[in-house]
């Protein structure tokens, strides 16, 4: 089976007049285009491949009422969502629909899927159940005015999606958080680690770091892996305080973050985050 191209776009750092674009040749008065943006919360796994089958959309409150994004040509549609960090994305739909109320959309996934280990040399099968294979519903109840475009991120939780039975066995149960991009806002930066070589200190970027993100009161909100550079980017955060932390990195001791305030709109980059050895 042939494929899908997965295209991965960089996030805009600002969002133009509140995130909103006045759509150019489809402002008839009835119409919004709507965008969705696939991005990962990455767990402990080498590769996470997803079969996505069908993307729907729903005005109504009626199940009668769902039609698909896109044409049946556009899927399925195949992503490792490892991949999708650093700023990385998946552009799921792109499409003109009518104006008004977006109840729900709705992600139908196939067989087929899998997983990779650290350790593992071959890859594991990743269980659909059924029901996600009728469609994984996500509540979007917003309003699209007429002649305006609208980006919506998909954060899929990897660690929080794949759950291991009794026997051994992975399920894939999607966890995935839902913003609008015009209304979050994203924290930027880069992680490296303090080595010792010859009893002198040196720096290297440090891949696959787990930066979790808690709001200010210390709830969990989500986490984002970083990449061979040692970057990464949380997307998708509401307007507000947060802290970050990195925690159980072999070699280094845990590091937890002052406050840092995400605004609507904007990318706040934050100076590097160095990891230091512990001190003994």
């Amino acid at each position: 089976m042939m494929f899908k191209k997965i295209y991965f776009v960089a996030v805009a750092a600002m969002v133009v007049m509140l995130g909103f674009q006045s759509c150019e040749s489809d402002d008839e008065g009835n119409t919004a285009r709507v965008q969705l943006k696939l991005v990962d919360a990455p767990g402990d796994y080498l590769e996470v491949n997803v079969k996505i089958v069908d993307i729907q959309y729903n005005n109504s409150d009626n199940e009668a009422g769902w039609v698909s994004f896109g044409k049946p040509e556009d899927y399925p549609i195949n992503v490792d969502l490892t991949t999708l960090i650093a700023g990385n994305s998946l552009l799921l739909a792109d499409q003109i629909i009518p104006s008004g109320m977006l109840k729900q959309i709705r992600l139908v996934l196939g067989d087929g899927n899998t997983l990779k280990i650290e350790g593992q040399e071959s890859m594991m099968a990743l269980n659909t159940p059924s029901a996600m294979q009728s469609g994984l519903k996500l509540n979007m109840n917003t309003t699209l005015d007429a002649g305006f475009t609208y980006t919506f991120i998909l954060d899929w939780d990897v660690q929080k999606s794949v759950v291991m039975t009794g026997s051994g066995m992975y399920n894939l149960k999607p966890v995935i958080r839902v913003n609008a991009e015009v209304n979050s806002g994203s924290i930027e930066g880069n992680v490296s680690g303090e080595f010792l070589v010859n009893g002198l200190s040196v720096f290297s970027d440090l891949e696959n770091a787990m930066v979790q993100v808690y709001s200010a009161s210390g709830v969990y909100v989500t986490e984002t892996g970083t990449n061979a550079e040692g970057d990464f980017l949380i997307q998708g955060l509401a307007a507000g305080d947060y802290k970050l932390k990195i925690v159980n990195q072999e070699a280094f001791d845990d590091y937890e973050s002052a406050l840092i305030t995400v605004t609507v709109g904007l990318v706040n980059k934050i100076a590097p985050i160095v990891l230091e050895i512990p001190t003994l």
